[in-house]
């Protein structure tokens, strides 16, 4: 499966684990960020400016906000300076993630247990505007049946 990866400087990307994996700089074992926690995990921000670096995009600037969402559309909006701690677990036993495919997303430092995101296949990197406070919750999507079947 791949992530999509949007950023507001480089544009849209789709990437395997694997690739993303390879990228990052800095691997650790989870529990050395969330104690008791097991698995393998890469740091986010120092991934990000490799990625970066990798689209020949100046890595020095930082975003002001990273979004996720889940394969259950559940969604996170992030402040950078919350993300300091932040890594993306991938691996556990040395196998792909079962509970939380294909990456699950830790915010240590976060303001909330609920910006640890389960089953992250949307990633996007955001430069302008305020940061303002972490949000999170589920997209309120409604279908046309659903429309349809409350007249």
């Amino acid at each position: 499966m791949k992530i999509n990866i949007y950023d507001d400087l480089i544009g849209y990307e789709q990437c395997s684990v694997a690739e993303m994996s390879e990228l990052a700089p800095v691997h650790l074992s989870l529990d050395e960020r969330v104690p008791g926690v097991p698995g393998r995990a890469f740091e986010l921000k120092s991934w990000h400016r490799a990625w970066k670096q990798r689209h020949e995009t100046d890595e020095s600037r930082e975003p002001v906000v990273m979004k996720v969402e889940a394969v259950d559309e559940f969604q996170a909006a992030i402040p950078w300076e919350q993300l300091n701690k932040a890594v993306f677990l991938y691996e556990l036993d040395g196998k792909p993630l079962q509970k939380g495919f294909p990456i699950r997303l830790y915010v240590p430092d976060g303001s909330s247990e609920c910006l640890n995101v389960k089953s992250v296949v949307t990633i996007r990197f955001l430069y302008a505007g305020a940061a303002g406070e972490a949000t999170y919750g589920f997209k309120n999507s409604v279908s046309i049946e659903d429309l349809r079947q409350k007249k």
